[in-house]
């Protein structure tokens, strides 16, 4: 190699590996401007639910509605996963979490004393000694729903009937028209928790 092509070849390597001290660990000290702006997630689609199914008949009379805390949301969600474990559509869902809300607000209930409907229990108000399960089964958010829907599969045509009319045909209430009112509700805790 010629002495003019060495001393190229090697000022080069000079030059590269000054730039490389310089722009190496120098460069990783300074502090650079960096746009911390979230990132969009692409996520596939989940499917919506069908909302015309929720309530196929409209809400019959005047709607209630209450504020949930964090276990009556949970008590619905677990209404929702025992209605799909039983095979069954966002339709008995509807139902079930709008006698649920009629029964005892979302709330898994026990004993209460005088206060109680003789001897109901749960989400439900089911009762062990007509023969809904044990007190401990009845408050089991899953066994009551899924004995719920039991009941519910058993009536000839719910799919079609109001809201109102599966539900007592179940629970036979002392009040048959108080599960209409929590429809609405009903329906749209359904929505937003069925895919999730």
């Amino acid at each position: 190699m010629n002495t003019i092509m060495r001393k190229s070849v090697l000022g080069l390597a000079g030059l590269a590996f000054a730039g490389g001290v310089v722009g190496g660990p120098i460069a990783a000290h300074q502090t650079q401007s960096v746009d911390a702006r979230p990132v969009a997630v692409l996520q596939a689609d989940t499917p919506a639910v069908n909302k015309a199914k929720l309530i196929p008949h409209g809400v019959q009379g005047e709607q209630s509605h209450i504020d949930l805390n964090d276990e009556q949301i949970a008590n619905a969600k677990a209404i929702i996963a025992a209605t799909k474990k039983s095979g069954l559509d966002e339709r008995a869902a509807v139902i079930a979490i709008a006698t649920s809300l009629q029964e005892s607000k979302l709330e898994n209930l026990g004993h209460l004393g005088d206060a109680n409907d003789h001897d109901s229990l749960g989400l439900f108000q089911q009762r062990p000694s007509s023969g809904w399960g044990t007190p401990e089964q009845i408050t089991d958010p899953e066994y009551s729903t899924m004995a719920f829907l039991k009941g519910l599969k058993q009536i000839d045509g719910w799919q079609d009937m109001p809201l109102t009319e599966a539900a007592q045909t179940v629970q036979v209430s002392a009040y048959p028209d108080a599960y209409a009112q929590w429809e609405q509700q009903a329906a749209d805790l359904v929505a937003q928790y069925w895919n999730s």
